[in-house]
């Protein structure tokens, strides 16, 4: 209800006993290029990947291959279903994604989150079910770096008595 007030105009129009003008947000329009896709960027750990989607059967291609291929352990798959899952659009969109760095657990999380970014961009109305899971965030969680006088990040080396 209260406002901060940070310009000269603004205190004069509550002296006057004028509202300062209150700024509306437009609602998110839909990004899309000419071809009817929507890309956006995912990262986890080390990993990056592109993601294009478009309307289409549900078919996921991961540098070049089918996700089946790409990402054989039935986890991994399952980790890049969820944002098609919690947004309610499963088999209604096609996914064209590449990844690189990392392993094959970061991989997944990336294109998890480019595919979230993705189909918010496509969809603004599916922003509040993705935001609500947490599939917007990008995950800062990244290895701690091995320190000097330990065998690695924390771990030391065997204590000997004798």
């Amino acid at each position: 209800m209260s406002e901060e007030i940070k310009t000269l105009e603004g205190l004069e129009a509550v002296a006057e006993g004028a509202a300062p003008a209150i700024e509306i947000e437009a609602p998110r329009e839909p990004v899309r290029d000419e071809l009817g896709r929507s890309y956006a960027t995912g990262k986890r750990k080390d990993a990056v990947s592109r993601v294009w989607i478009k309307p289409g059967s549900g078919k996921v291609t991961v540098n070049g291959k089918e996700m089946d291929k790409y990402f054989a352990r039935p986890v991994l798959q399952m980790i890049l279903r969820q944002p098609f899952t919690v947004a309610g659009v499963e088999d209604q969109f096609d996914v064209m994604a590449t990844v690189k760095g990392g392993g094959l657990s970061g991989q997944a999380g990336a294109v998890k989150h480019g595919i979230s970014k993705a189909l918010q961009l496509y969809d603004p109305s599916l922003r509040g079910a993705l935001k609500a899971a947490g599939f917007l965030t990008r995950d800062s969680r990244v290895v701690e770096r091995k320190k000097f006088g330990k065998r690695k990040a924390r771990r030391s080396f065997q204590f000997s008595k004798r």
